[in-house]
């Protein structure tokens, strides 16, 4: 069976060059692609891919959106390739779950190599499908928490901010870093949102909320007590 590629890119040239490149080096590989967002996204949902290679700056919607989308329902290898290398862009696509980001101009032979690493890895060994931090389970396939092995029922922004906290239990989240990956970098509102969801998520999660903490001056952070 064919491993196969979504590739969501509008420049038609590196479209080409890619397709070209990955089915003819290996008779394993198609291709697929679309030329902005919407269209990357649609074919998302209605195929079966294997891994993505997504694009950035997109017509219809951008490579950091489609991102988000993706990963609210998969956890497929994704691959970032990019025109814009500023290290706060790399930083961010890795926040929203990417395995990967290439920057533009980068050569094909390489981007091949990243992709057959990451296809292997991936039939080698599943990702983990349950993510435990202390009392709290956050399942990632079906998309539900429990706490001391009993399901809590969370709001979709709460069930976005704990699954965020927990996919980086190390890293401490400030409050603009929250606002873009839970809400959305067109969200206008105020940081205090992110106070009140986290204040309602504690709540929530009953004896277990005690593991989101308050880092005074920085953000917040879940530990594993």
């Amino acid at each position: 069976m064919k491993d196969r590629i979504l590739l969501v890119e509008d420049d038609k040239q590196i479209r080409e060059i890619i397709c070209d490149y990955f089915e003819g080096k290996s008779p394993s590989y198609e291709v697929i692609f679309a030329a902005d967002g919407l269209e990357g996204l649609r074919l998302f949902h209605e195929k079966e891919f294997d891994l993505v290679l997504l694009d950035v700056m997109l017509p219809g919607r951008n490579g950091f959106s489609l991102m988000k989308e993706i990963r609210q329902t998969s956890d497929i290898p994704v691959i970032f390739i990019t025109a814009r290398t500023m290290e706060e862009d790399r930083l961010y696509g890795y926040e929203l779950g990417c395995d990967d980001y290439v920057c533009k101009p980068f050569s094909f032979a390489e981007l091949y190599a990243k992709v057959t690493a990451l296809l292997k890895r991936s039939k080698g060994e599943f990702r983990e499908e349950i993510i435990t931090c202390g009392a709290i389970s956050f399942h990632k396939r079906t998309l539900t928490v429990t706490v001391h092995g009993k399901k809590v029922d969370l709001a979709p922004k709460e069930l976005s901010l704990l699954a965020v906290l927990m996919e980086r239990k190390d890293w401490v989240f400030t409050r603009d870093m929250l606002l873009d990956l839970v809400w959305g970098k067109d969200y206008y509102g105020g940081d205090r949102v992110v106070d009140n969801h986290v204040k309602k998520l504690r709540k929530s999660l009953g004896s277990a909320g005690s593991q989101i903490k308050t880092f005074i001056g920085r953000g917040y952070k879940i530990t594993e007590e």
